[in-house]
């Protein structure tokens, strides 16, 4: 049984997430710093997120994104929750990268204050921890 009840609730709680992120002006700076823009492609159920240092927008981009992230919305559950580390999802495929491998690297690790708020989101949301 899926995690997530429709994309509008996927979109909602991954959306709402990267929102956190993008108001810590520290990760927003180094976004912008770095020339990072994050497009994510979420499918079972579909939705796509466009993240820069100044917004998140639900739907495609207008432009291509340094990255560009595809993987089903449980897996993104799984990974923020902690549960599946990111280079076993790699090593498996269930998570897709293209982008600049280095704007990869430097992203990953200004990622660490949502793995800390996810479980929380997650529970407020009622979804399985």
């Amino acid at each position: 049984m899926p995690v997530f009840s429709s994309s509008e609730q996927a979109s909602e709680v991954f959306s709402g997430l990267f929102n956190i992120l993008i108001k810590d002006e520290g990760f927003a700076r180094r976004m912008r710093d770095s020339q990072i823009s994050l497009h994510l492609i979420q499918t079972k159920p579909e939705f796509e997120l466009y993240v820069t240092p100044d917004d998140v927008t639900v739907g495609a981009p207008e432009s291509p994104a340094a990255i560009r992230i595809k993987m089903s919305s449980d897996t993104a559950h799984s990974l923020w929750l902690g549960k599946l580390l990111m280079p076993v999802a790699l090593a498996t495929g269930k998570v897709r990268i293209k982008g600049n491998v280095s704007k990869v690297l430097e992203f990953v690790p200004l990622l660490q204050p949502a793995f800390d708020q996810y479980p929380e989101i997650a529970r407020a949301e009622g979804l399985p921890a």
